[in-house]
């Protein structure tokens, strides 16, 4: 029996979805598992100063918005994207937030990707 619960995305409003991917905190995990696939859910929000309490809520609710899924594999936690079955559900929305956090991140770090070169 799994300790974690996974709605049906049917039962998903989209409230709920916009909701989970409406913080910072939570986008900054969908980020990295979108970059990362699957990994545990301390590699999931790599920011420090997070407690393990905070990391926990947030976790329950992308899982309750149907964004990830959560598997336990011994000791660890592992997150994962629901990203086929939420892109079923509410089809561009993932899409569309993660480029739209992407070009955020990316203003705000004008030279992530570019090569910087010294020139005297």
């Amino acid at each position: 029996m799994s300790e974690f619960v996974h709605p049906g995305l049917d039962d998903v409003p989209l409230s709920a979805a916009l909701h989970a991917l409406a913080c910072p905190v939570r986008l900054e995990i969908v980020q990295t598992l979108s970059e990362k696939g699957e990994c545990n859910c301390e590699e999931a929000l790599p920011r420090k100063g997070v407690p393990k309490s905070s990391r926990s809520n947030h976790m329950k609710v992308l899982r309750s918005a149907g964004v990830i899924a959560t598997r336990k594999d011994g000791r660890e936690r592992l997150c994962s994207l629901r990203r086929e079955e939420f892109s079923a559900r509410f089809p561009g929305i993932l899409e569309a937030v993660l480029l739209t956090a992407e070009r955020e991140r990316f203003k705000a770090e004008p030279n992530r990707g570019r090569k910087v070169t010294n020139r005297e």
